[in-house]
């Protein structure tokens, strides 16, 4: 018992990676209660609708994504020394950026909403929706400033309450108001949809400036911090953020590659607008719902790492930090090959317990799931360069991918034949090559011999064994109960269970070395 969880509790990549890792999950379950009356009330047109502009109020988060992120590693820094001026002065120049940003961003996104609309190619019911993302980007900035702090004191607990109310007002109000706006379209109600994710920012920044301001009265109490200048950490800031926010916005843009090129590729391809639309939905509605839900772990962990291995770096603690990157991506692998077999061999009652009566897509969601183990390690790979001050290989890296996930989208997804799984296709080439790219960069550049058939072999033959056994539990509860619902729980319990046994009995060469850096 204290082994399993004493242990754990002493590992602060650990326990940060569980506090995140649980509320992500927990918001992403309520992400999908969202998504599921939605589809029930508009569809998967709607849906379209609403995801056509989502990628862009991604795109934008992905731009300041870089500020929290700077955020931590800086305050975990000063941290170590017990500076706690430079941490009043970082906290100052990161508000003093972002709020310049997020309203000047909302600003000019409702000025030039229509031109944007009419470059994009999008169809022009989607106007409602982009009127809602426009408004987001004030809310999104406070909330990256003051998450990073918390993050960087490794504190996990405020951003991961902060995500929960998020998800919950999110779902309250937008479901709310797509009911209540569906007489009037379904254009409406999904516009109604988005503005219930502004109204969960705002809730939620409220949130944590109120856990803000109880900390600083404690933490920096004694210190006159009035007389505290911010100016001199914006440059040193920016400096930072900069080259990973456009790490993060290359991510961001495979998306919004998606939300531009897919549909015209598939109006190519022989499809009508609707259709085109409904495919879109499916694959970005609800195949990128589920999926995330897993990726979540995985924002989770890279999240944790920042700070902790930007605290060994700086001290100079290689050996540590070594085992603490082995650590990461072993941790990475045991989430990730689950998370893929499971979803590809029981796609179809996954989606018929999360969308009943709407399976359409469940076969996008089979191939898409492909997709896991490479977006994973990618993710956690750029968290490490990042922590050690590799800013623009990650950005590179992930150009590169970017430019293949186009080429490919090109090429297969206005043939009738791949048609919208040409996209599917697409985001496996680029991310595989991706993660080659960052495995390369982390053995050349921290001299980190990563041996990635060790940290892959035990959880893939684990997660087969997994599910040979889940699908014959499916089979015969399903035949039993002639109930979805339960069968794929009962099945998920045993094949959770199933999966930790087969990992002992592997002999858990991977787990007895994370025992091993936790004591």
């Amino acid at each position: 018992y204290h082994l399993l969880f004493g242990g754990f509790m002493k590992n602060k990549i650990i326990k940060g990676t569980l506090i995140l890792s649980v509320s992500s999950i927990i918001a992403k379950f309520l992400g999908i209660f969202f998504r599921w009356p939605l589809v029930m009330l508009i569809g998967d047109e709607g849906i379209g609708y609403y995801q056509m502009t989502y990628p862009l109020y991604m795109f934008f988060i992905g731009i300041v994504s870089g500020m929290p992120i700077a955020v931590s590693k800086f305050v975990s820094e000063r941290s170590a020394y017990g500076d706690k001026e430079s941490i009043v002065s970082i906290i100052k120049a990161s508000l003093r950026i972002m709020i310049f940003l997020g309203v000047g961003t909302s600003i000019i996104l409702l000025v030039f909403s229509n031109p944007i609309i009419n470059l994009l190619k999008w169809d022009s019911k989607v106007y409602l929706c982009f009127i809602g993302i426009s408004i987001a980007p004030i809310s999104v900035c406070l909330l990256g400033v003051f998450r990073g702090v918390f993050q960087g004191m490794e504190n996990m607990v405020p951003t991961g309450i902060s995500q929960i109310i998020e998800q919950i007002i999110r779902v309250v109000v937008g479901v709310s108001l797509a009911y209540l706006l569906l007489y009037k379209g379904i254009h409406y109600a999904a516009g109604g949809a988005s503005f219930g994710a502004v109204i969960g920012g705002i809730i939620a920044t409220v949130f944590i400036v109120i856990m803000y301001l109880k900390f600083s009265i404690k933490y920096f109490d004694g210190i006159n911090r009035k007389n505290i200048n911010g100016r001199k950490y914006v440059g040193k800031i920016l400096k930072i953020a900069i080259p990973l926010s456009l790490g993060a916005t290359v991510s961001t843009i495979m998306v919004l590659i998606d939300s531009i090129l897919v549909p015209q590729m598939l109006l190519n391809a022989g499809y009508t607008n609707r259709e085109a639309t409904v495919l879109y939905g499916q694959l970005t509605g609800k195949v990128s719902v589920i999926i995330n839900v897993p990726l979540a772990l995985a924002v989770a962990l890279g999240t944790s790492v920042i700070p902790t291995l930007s605290r060994l770096f700086v001290l100079n603690k290689m050996e540590e930090f070594k085992d603490k990157v082995i650590m990461c991506f072993k941790l990475s692998s045991y989430i990730a090959f689950p998370c893929f077999i499971s979803m590809y061999f029981l796609a179809y009652p996954i989606m018929n317990v999360i969308f009943p009566n709407n399976t359409d897509g469940y076969n996008i969601l089979r191939y898409a799931a492909v997709s896991i183990p490479f977006i994973i390690f990618s993710q956690v790979s750029i968290s490490i360069l990042q922590s050690t001050n590799n800013y623009i290989r990650p950005v590179i890296n992930l150009l590169i991918g970017c430019f293949i996930k186009v080429i490919v989208t090109l090429i297969l997804t206005g043939n009738s034949e791949f048609n919208i799984y040409g996209a599917v296709l697409a985001t496996i080439f680029s991310y595989i090559l991706t993660s080659y790219l960052n495995f390369s960069a982390i053995k050349k550049k921290l001299n980190i011999n990563l041996n990635i058939l060790d940290i892959i072999i035990t959880p893939l033959f684990s997660s087969l064994l997994m599910i040979i056994i889940a699908l014959l539990s499916f089979d015969y509860f399903y035949k039993m109960s002639g109930s979805t619902v339960l069968s794929i729980f009962i099945c998920g319990i045993i094949g959770g269970i199933i999966y930790i046994l087969s990992l002992v009995l592997f002999k858990m060469r991977e787990l007895s070395s994370i025992f091993t850096s936790i004591k």
